[in-house]
């Protein structure tokens, strides 16, 4: 005879490589009765039923998270506000709500402006993990197997809600630690993570994150993390140029400066966000005409 689930009905808003990763690796142990995917697009949603990453899909949010007893979102940090405003009065009270936001001062805030104030059982997370692919087609059951999961929680978390975001986790084989906010905000922006700006293979040799008192492995959980979305920003610039007939990959962000750096090494004809770059990049439009 099977055991009997550990979550009822688990919602996943967000259905993409963390999610629908997530969602696999429970499925693959029976830890769930069911797991509904949540998300915008209808089309996206459709895929991840297909492919049995969930049992039922929602586009409402506020039907969505009915009944559920773990609510975990995997959305843009961008979209994590409004989505918190549309499920706050919905949630069920004793549900556990969790996310996978890569910074978490600005989702407690977030949290805190559409709940008006911090629920007992809202546990902010973020797992290390990744992977130089996207969308829910990428995901897979052994994704987060011995990677690192942070947790976050605040003064106001319960601590049988916190206990039961770790055992999910370690369900799904990941190593969990506690960490406070504005604790892991400071690594992550030493590593660059929390921007996405990650030219983190500059970091094999910078010892300077030890002032933040983390173990080596910490940072090379850091470091992986960052290699794979370079992987996925040399992607997407390849794929401009072959795909878009792009001439020329112009980087937005000063932070992205190291990032373009990296890329020109490889050969990819890249414009640092600088002025003399977008100067550059006005020269080569007056050639053009």
């Amino acid at each position: 005879m099977s055991a009997a689930p550990v979550i009822e009905r688990l919602t996943v808003i967000g259905v993409g490589l963390i999610g629908g990763s997530l969602a696999r690796a429970l499925k693959s142990v029976g830890y769930c009765g069911e797991i509904v995917g949540a998300g915008r697009n209808l089309e996206r949603l459709e895929i991840a039923a297909d492919l049995g990453v969930v049992d039922r899909i929602e586009t409402d949010f506020a039907r969505a998270v009915s009944g559920a007893d773990v609510v975990f979102v995997a959305v843009p940090l961008g979209a994590t506000r409004g989505l918190l405003d549309v499920i706050a009065p919905h949630l069920p009270g004793d549900a556990v709500l969790t996310d996978a936001g890569s910074a978490k001062g600005c989702v407690v805030e977030d949290a805190r402006a559409a709940f008006g104030h911090i629920p007992g059982r809202f546990v902010p997370g973020h797992p290390i993990a990744g992977t130089e692919r996207s969308g829910v087609e990428a995901s897979f059951a052994e994704l987060f197997n011995g990677r690192r999961v942070i947790l976050t929680p605040l003064a106001e978390t319960e601590l049988q809600a916190r206990d039961r975001v770790a055992r999910m986790w370690e369900a799904a084989g990941a190593r969990v630690e506690d960490m406070g906010v504005q604790h892991h905000d400071a690594v992550l922006a030493a590593t660059d993570a929390a921007s996405d700006c990650l030219s983190i293979h500059h970091l094999s040799e910078d010892r300077d994150l030890a002032t933040l008192d983390q173990p080596d492995n910490f940072v090379r959980d850091m470091q992986a993390c960052g290699m794979t979305t370079m992987a996925r920003i040399r992607e997407a610039c390849r794929r401009g140029l072959e795909q878009d007939g792009a001439d020329v990959i112009v980087l937005g962000c000063t932070c992205m400066q190291p990032t373009a750096a990296l890329l020109e090494a490889d050969g990819l004809p890249v414009i640092e966000p600088m002025v003399s770059g977008y100067r550059h990049l006005e020269s080569l439009v007056r050639e053009a005409a």
